[in-house]
């Protein structure tokens, strides 16, 4: 087994030789490794992660045989020498100096990242353990201790699909764009086909052009796909203003956040139409096509089809989760009460819950409440709950004044909840006023306070109200941030970090050499490509993510308005709640670090940094 730590022998090594950096440069490039090299701390082969305590290890072992193929840096001679060979000034000695000195750093990393996927490709490597993260995040303090009541949402949360069900979507819209819609017969015959290696969450559609958008967190467009053909620059700055951004009235009517792990499909879909009529050379309205897509997408939901076909075969579209009956029965051992809410059908949820749970899944809840039609589950004040008989499916006429254990009730809103709901919050440490406020607000009740915690996947459906208006503490089910954990792991995107460190690193070092007087065109040009080094590398870092958008939480190197709507709305978050079975019920979790400014943190990579990356469009 290959050893983990191998990234940062070339590291230690320059550290060491190379002893006439002064001190405060090396303690910089030694502060931007360790970062790095926390990224690819792996347990030890044979350790038990539910035995682990959950601020001791990072990344619990997940078996698995197959092997995970990354795209290979370049191996030629011309390629390799666009990665590791640094700029040199044309008239400052010691500039050239710091820079041959961390020439050397990144050819070793780059030889070393050779070495090991040579490695890799030997028969059996693919034989050891396997890591994925499953650990819980915190953007803000929360007590589990305190916290009595614990709602869940259903679809991506205890419940997750194999891709097959992604497929099954993208493949029903598709045959009812052709025959609800007129749209080409041949389509049916061009062999499209769902991408997982396509789409990310958190993506927008821009309905007048049908480009999907990934979107920084000040709302720019950082990346955006004319089908499957990336936009230029020169497109983004002339469509967007000069700016690659909308105004906020503009923004909300052209783009369509695809925000849930169903809209996936969507996203790939209005792609791949898009491309369709573009190849063919078929005159489009790119208005119509999303809006007839979006239009078929919905309907695809509503008909109820896909849920039919999945609950007839569960086997074929559930994951197992083996771990569920576990951290919910420790969540009502310490006392917990379990709210279970899902705009999904009766009928729906209960063939999945028995996939998942068993027959008798219905027991562990306090109240089941399904067809809840979030987020007006939350922002209605007045929809009254029905009860759902659960033979028939049907609805009962009687006026629902008390939720009661074992029972199954429809629609409904959360204001309504807290009426017919006879719960006292005894930990409550919410000040009176604060509480008298929010009954004001929502009819009163103990659900309206920060010790009801939701869980859920999708942000503006699930988390956003019941965070905002309702003061709930939230916890996000984010599976990519499991399976991108495991990339950071690989050795290569490791050793690219480490570049990327280092020629920051170099770009502030050698602009202190240089003085704060005006720049020459000769200190200009070595900065410019420098940048344009760091760019390939976080290009390349993309590339290791396997799909053309990159990280889900980063649009272009800068926090996505995923990852800035993950922080703001959410407490929590996590790949899967299987997560939280490492995890006592009074566990407290405490931020990573709740610091915002450059002046707070100094950081080895700024966060919000974009250099000259535009000469890659």
């Amino acid at each position: 087994m290959m050893h983990q730590s191998s990234p940062f022998v070339g590291l230690i090594l320059f550290l060491s030789l190379h002893s006439d950096l002064n001190e405060a440069s090396a303690f910089t490039v030694s502060s931007a490794i360790t970062s790095t090299r926390a990224r690819t701390q792996i347990p030890p082969k044979g350790s038990s992660p539910s035995s682990a305590s959950p601020r001791t290890f990072t990344k619990p072992l997940f078996v698995s045989k197959e092997p995970v193929v990354e795209q290979a840096l370049p191996e030629d001679n011309e390629s390799v020498g666009i990665y590791t060979s640094l700029p040199r000034h044309a008239t400052d000695d010691a500039v050239n100096d710091t820079l041959a000195k961390i020439e050397r750093t990144i050819q070793n990393l780059y030889k070393e990242s050779n070495e090991a996927r040579a490695e890799l490709k030997k028969p059996g490597a693919f034989d050891r353990e396997r890591t994925e993260n499953e650990q819980v995040y915190a953007n803000s303090y929360v007590d589990l201790g305190k916290v009595d009541t614990v709602g869940f949402d259903y679809d991506y949360t205890l419940v997750t699909y194999k891709k097959e069900l992604l497929h099954l979507i993208y493949d029903m819209t598709l045959k009812r764009l052709v025959k609800d819609n007129h749209y080409p017969e041949e389509m049916l015959e061009a062999g499209l086909k769902f991408d997982p290696k396509f789409s990310v969450r958190g993506l927008a559609v821009d309905r007048e052009t049908g480009w999907i958008c990934h979107l920084s967190y000040t709302h720019k467009v950082a990346v955006a796909y004319e089908g499957r053909e990336k936009v230029s620059r020169e497109r983004l700055m002339k469509e967007y203003t000069g700016k690659r951004a909308l105004k906020p009235n503009e923004r909300k009517k052209r783009l369509k956040p695809l925000n849930d792990l169903f809209s996936m499909a969507e996203c790939c879909l209005i792609a791949d139409v898009v491309q369709f009529f573009n190849d063919n050379n078929l005159p489009f309205c790119p208005k119509n096509a999303v809006y007839d897509i979006l239009g078929a997408i919905g309907s695809t939901h509503i008909s109820g089809d896909f849920h039919r076909l999945v609950a007839a075969d569960p086997g074929k579209y559930f994951e197992p989760r083996p771990h569920l009956r576990e951290v919910l029965q420790k969540l009502r051992d310490s006392q917990k009460r379990l709210i279970f809410v899902s705009n999904s059908p009766f009928w729906y949820v209960d063939a999945g819950m028995k996939y998942v749970i068993g027959n008798e899944w219905r027991e562990m809840w306090d109240a089941v409440i399904v067809s809840a039609g979030k987020p007006r589950f939350y922002t209605e004040t007045t929809r009254p709950f029905r009860e759902v008989n659960q033979k028939t499916g049907k609805m009962a006429f009687e006026r629902v004044e008390c939720i009661e254990a074992g029972r199954v009730y429809s629609d409904g809103c959360l204001t309504e909840l807290t009426k017919c709901l006879d719960w006292y919050s005894a930990a409550s440490d919410v000040p009176q006023s604060d509480l008298d406020v929010q009954n004001n607000f929502t009819g009163g009740g103990s659900l309206t306070s920060p010790n009801v915690l939701y869980i859920g996947d999708s942000l503006f459906a699930d988390l956003v109200d019941a965070k905002r208006d309702f003061g709930w503490t939230t916890a996000a089910v984010t599976p990519e941030v499991g399976w991108e954990s495991d990339k950071y792991g690989n050795i290569e995107f490791s050793n690219a970090q480490n570049a990327i460190d280092l020629l920051l690193f170099t770009l502030r070092d050698i602009q202190e050499i240089l003085g704060n007087g005006i720049r020459s065109e000769e200190d200009i040009d070595v900065i410019v490509k420098l940048e344009r080094m760091v760019a390939l590398w976080r290009e390349e870092q993309n590339k290791l993510l396997g799909n053309p958008f990159g990280s889900v939480f980063r649009a272009k190197y800068q926090p996505s308005l995923f990852a800035h709507s993950l922080r703001r709305y959410c407490d929590l978050y996590m790949p899967s709640i299987s997560a939280l079975r490492h995890y006592s019920p009074q566990h407290r979790f405490y931020p990573e670090d709740a610091r915002l400014l450059s002046h707070e943190v100094q950081v080895a990579t700024p966060e919000c940094w974009e250099g000259s990356d535009d000469s890659l469009g």
